[in-house]
């Protein structure tokens, strides 16, 4: 299972910030609930220890390949700043293993580069809206985005391998939103793409502006444009989606399955 998910000031820092990287683990051990405040839903203790395979073969092929079609992508064989995975990833497998009946599936987390312009100078934590940091450099651009999400669907798909593709995020977050005082997401913005989705338009993410992801608090999306690509270049389609929409919770959340002829 390949996952692709952002790196929040997690596992990449001050010393290196790749646009992407691909972690190709052997294998990963990890206490989500480690130093964690609140109970979590499985009432899971908080030495609870999890251990996942890795995809090394898997991400060294993809690797090379992306390498060969001009993406000039990073890897790496072992964590950097975190332990085991940053929280796109690992919250990822919690919810997808909900029974705890083991996640038996061998895991290449893709990490990219959503936020930017934020990353580094509000180092993943929330701040006060009056508060004003200066930015980092931007992240790639959507159409890069949805270009890489293409050539690893197409990579993969001819690969020798049976690999799932999943984009982990919400959509906009309303901490991210100032036009909204940080009070609610960006509903309507969310919701125009969200209509691509279900009409069958994907190839209208690749031609989101930066300025207009940042503008709606959406920077995670940009893991739902690399699956848009992918969907895309393999002409899958749209079997099931839902929208959740909330204007007193934190951001929105989507949900969809594609079908892919083999």
């Amino acid at each position: 299972m390949l996952i692709w998910g952002d790196d929040q000031y997690e596992n990449f820092r001050e010393d290196v910030i790749p646009p992407f990287c691909v972690l190709s683990y052997d294998s990963i051990v990890a206490q989500p609930w480690k130093g964690a405040p609140t109970p979590n839903y499985w009432d899971e203790p908080e030495d609870k220890t999890f251990h996942l395979s890795g995809a090394r073969e898997v991400g060294n092929y993809l690797t090379e390949h992306l390498l060969e079609a001009e993406f000039d992508v990073s890897y790496a064989y072992q964590p950097l700043h975190h332990a085991s995975l940053p929280h796109a990833f690992l919250n990822a497998v919690l919810m997808l293993d909900r029974e705890r009946t083991g996640f038996p599936y061998p895991l290449l987390p893709f990490a990219m580069n959503c936020y930017g312009r934020r990353v580094i100078s509000y180092k993943g934590r929330p701040s006060k809206l009056a508060e004003k940091y200066p930015f980092d450099p931007p992240s790639p651009s959507p159409r890069r985005f949805f270009d890489l999400g293409a050539a690893i669907g197409r990579i993969l798909h001819e690969s020798p391998w049976r690999v799932a593709l999943v984009a982990s995020s919400s959509w906009s977050h309303a901490f991210l939103v100032d036009k909204h005082h940080r009070l609610y997401p960006d509903v309507a913005a969310d919701r125009r793409l969200y209509g691509f989705l279900t009409g069958g338009e994907l190839s209208a993410w690749r031609d989101l502006t930066l300025t207009a992801i940042e503008d709606s608090g959406q920077q995670e999306f940009l893991n739902w444009v690399c699956l848009g690509g992918a969907m895309s270049a393999l002409g899958a389609t749209l079997a099931w989606s839902d929208f959740v929409e909330s204007h007193i919770f934190n951001s929105n959340k989507v949900l969809a399955l594609f079908d892919v002829v083999e």
